[in-house]
């Protein structure tokens, strides 16, 4: 099932069950998708979807953050929730054991020996594995491991 109909089942299941958050969620990613699809003027890759949702949950990871300092609990507990519903639409995250072991092998196979070649690691790890690598962290564990050698 691609991403789209994942998405519009989502939101007829959403509807059905008369769950308000979670429609709104749904019809905000709908309207970010389609703005997306008009800027590039076709179908968004599954890839291009991914980041999409991730630059979302972004968004909410900041603005918990301000309103935490804003000591506004019903607006965190609020955009918690909204979070939790786009984390479904991402497939699974690697573990860290897998990435380890991913990156390990990744690092041999582009014979990667300096800090030098960390763009060529991560970019070889984001390519095989697409919307379940974290980059922030995949990037400080390249980093630690390519600069301890």
């Amino acid at each position: 099932m691609d991403y789209k109909s994942k998405i519009e089942e989502g939101l007829k299941e959403a509807l059905k069950k008369r769950d308000a958050t979670r429609v709104s969620v749904i019809r905000m990613l709908l309207a970010a998708i389609k703005n997306k699809e008009v800027e590039k003027i076709r179908v968004l890759t599954n890839e291009e979807f991914f980041s999409l949702v991730k630059t979302s949950i972004n968004q909410h990871l900041d603005s918990i953050e301000s309103f935490k300092k804003g000591q506004r609990p019903e607006l965190v507990e609020k955009e918690e929730k909204e979070l939790l519903i786009l984390k479904e639409f991402l497939p699974t995250q690697l573990t860290e054991e897998e990435m380890i072991r991913e990156m390990e092998e990744t690092i041999k196979t582009v014979d990667a020996k300096s800090q030098k070649d960390m763009g060529k690691v991560i970019k070889s790890l984001m390519e095989k594995f697409p919307g379940r690598v974290d980059g922030k962290m995949l990037s400080g564990m390249v980093l630690k491991r390519l600069s301890s050698q």
